[in-house]
């Protein structure tokens, strides 16, 4: 069951994500279309300084502009629910072939949510978090495919073939990627949090006096939590902000540091040198999935501590 389930809602989360990107990339689209001449100037940027900040446009579908980085997201999203359906497709008792890593993985990304944040919250939440985790790896690993940022439109120079505007780019090195997943986290975030401590509970929890003081010392220490629960508004809002920079500040950095190795050295050994770097971009990807996913579980713990503490207080 708990295999079906991750399959269906990793499909869910993967087209929630990928709608929230539509959006964003729409109106970051529509800003470079009006500046005129800006996809020549982006090429012209890959040209000389590596990977761009904004990805190029390739396609309009209506509206809507396709990215490099959006093709990629939505490669990797449909690649996913694929594999998914193929595994669990024939269930059985003992499992085998793609059925049996499937669920180790799922198996193993549940115990440790439960380890962490309890079997309550585990329950209500790990359709989200195995979900981010999976899509955030895959997506890293994607970026680096041969051909990933090397295959496109270009000119032929002195030096070469330059490729300026490529077919795919790594869908974490965009920062519209990564700002919309943060906020499909916030918005779950609040959801749950409503639903575990109620409006009530969720303004006494940001606002409401901690501790067991009682009395006048109670009165004079509200002022004192309220001016504090306005700094964990700050804090909460700006978390989508430092989840989408993390995330997409490595995976970026990582992408232009393997381009550049490609750079440095004699053309016959060109291939060499991005080799080790190529495996710790590798480790990289595993560690910001779980850092990604890590630090969304404990946000979302430490809003829902009292469903936590009562399974705790209850074993």
């Amino acid at each position: 069951m708990a295999v079906r389930r991750s399959m269906i809602v990793l499909a869910s989360i993967a087209v929630a994500v990928l709608a929230g990107t539509n959006v964003l990339f729409m109106r970051g689209a529509e800003a470079r279309a009006e500046s005129g001449g800006a996809e020549e100037s982006v090429g012209a940027v890959h040209a000389t300084h590596g990977l761009p900040q904004a990805p190029p446009v390739l396609v309009k579908i209506g509206p809507l502009p396709v990215t490099n980085s959006m093709l990629v997201s939505w490669v990797v999203a449909s690649g996913l629910i694929v594999f998914a359906r193929i595994a669990t497709r024939q269930m059985r008792d003992v499992p085998t072939g793609l059925q049996n890593f499937w669920e180790w993985l799922v198996e193993i990304l549940y115990e440790f949510l439960e380890g962490l944040i309890g079997r309550a919250l585990v329950r209500r939440t790990f359709w989200f978090f195995a979900s981010i985790f999976i899509f955030i790896l895959f997506a890293d690993w994607a970026g680096l495919l041969p051909g990933v940022g090397t295959i496109g439109w270009g000119t032929k120079t002195a030096h070469g073939f330059v490729v300026e505007r490529p077919l795919f780019r790594g869908a974490n090195a965009d920062l519209n990627m990564t700002f919309a997943m943060a906020m499909v986290f916030f918005v779950c975030w609040t959801v749950w949090a409503l639903q575990v401590n109620g409006l009530k509970g969720f303004l006494l929890h940001i606002f409401g006096p901690k501790g067991d003081t009682t009395g006048l010392l109670r009165v004079l220490l509200i002022g004192v939590f309220v001016f504090v629960g306005l700094l964990e508004v700050v804090s909460i809002l700006f978390r989508p902000v430092s989840l989408s920079f993390r995330l997409y500040g490595n995976i970026y950095a990582g992408e232009n540091l393997l381009e550049a190795m490609a750079q440095v050295g004699p053309a016959p050994l060109s291939w060499l040198l991005p080799v080790p770097f190529y495996l710790l971009e590798f480790l990289v990807g595993i560690i910001q999935a779980l850092v990604f996913m890590l630090l969304t579980a404990v946000f979302t713990m430490l809003i829902c501590a009292d469903e936590h503490a009562e399974e705790q207080a209850q074993h």
